[in-house]
């Protein structure tokens, strides 16, 4: 574990400009974007959101570390899983795998933070990063005091560290790029921020006035909707009828706009438009 340790560590330290003896060149043109997902989930439920890369130079990353915080009083973070980018294959190619992962993550649950890293000391570009894709997904569970509405943010930011083990000086960027014929390359990275919303994610409505979701709209929308109103323990979105309204009912059936969320009026318009007394829902 400890070689390893060294081996991530030089990495980093080569591709950090604030260690001036090993300033790397920095790639004329080629920025990287890592980008946190937007999701929403309800008080007490589970969340997942994924981490992803773009627009990775042809030439590939060899060397990856930066940080997602988080609000530890909103949200606690579960687990980490590898994303579909990672090239499982370079365990095999680069030995020091043996002693630890490439790809490593570790939880901070009391300052809110996850830190990641990958690194390979292999010069095989064909085992680095490259392409498109998912880097990992985070996992974790919204506190169940949240409040509806609360929106959590994940940033993207350094790790917070040393520059490389016993510098004294403490690292203020992201590490991503490569070696180029001996020399540290540093690639420019461009974060987009992602969240966790308190609360469920709105339905898109499939079709208006369809309110059983049967594919039409017909005299029995409005029923349902009568009954999910009149009688919500057994019609309500949680009702104990297997004919009872769903979110997505909910949502087609929600017509009339004055007023969010089901009404009596919803009902009424539905009638007006299968009467033809209005030209659209």
């Amino acid at each position: 574990m400890k070689t390893k340790k060294v081996v991530v560590g030089a990495l980093a330290a080569m591709l950090s400009l604030s260690v001036c003896s090993l300033a790397p060149v920095v790639a004329a043109g080629e920025t990287v974007q890592i980008s946190v997902g937007k999701v929403n989930a309800e008080a007490g439920k589970q969340f997942s959101v994924d981490v992803s890369l773009a627009d990775i130079p042809s030439s590939g990353i060899q060397a990856l570390d930066f940080a997602v915080s988080y609000d530890s009083k909103t949200l606690t973070i579960d687990s980490v899983e590898a994303g579909a980018l990672i090239n499982k294959g370079a365990d095999s190619a680069d030995l020091s795998a043996s002693l630890s992962p490439l790809f490593e993550s570790s939880i901070n649950s009391k300052e809110g933070y996850v830190s990641l890293i990958w690194s390979t000391a292999t010069d095989d570009a064909s085992y680095w990063l490259k392409g498109d894709g998912v880097y990992c997904t985070i996992k974790g569970t919204v506190s169940s005091s949240a409040k509806e509405g609360a929106v959590s943010e994940l940033k993207i930011v350094p790790i917070d560290r040393e520059t490389y083990s016993g510098s004294g000086s403490a690292n203020g960027e992201i590490g991503c790029g490569y070696e180029s014929n001996g020399k540290p390359v540093k690639v420019a990275t461009k974060v987009v921020n992602g969240s966790v919303t308190v609360g469920s994610p709105a339905v898109a409505v499939t079709l208006r006035g369809d309110a059983n979701c049967d594919g039409g709209v017909d005299m029995s929308d409005i029923v349902l909707i009568m009954q999910a109103l009149a009688n919500p323990n057994k019609y309500g979105l949680n009702g104990s009828e297997k004919t009872h309204i769903t979110s997505q009912g909910s949502a087609n059936g929600d017509v009339d706009e004055t007023v969010k969320g089901l009404t009596a009026n919803d009902a009424l318009k539905i009638q007006k438009w299968l009467l033809k007394s209005i030209s659209e829902l």
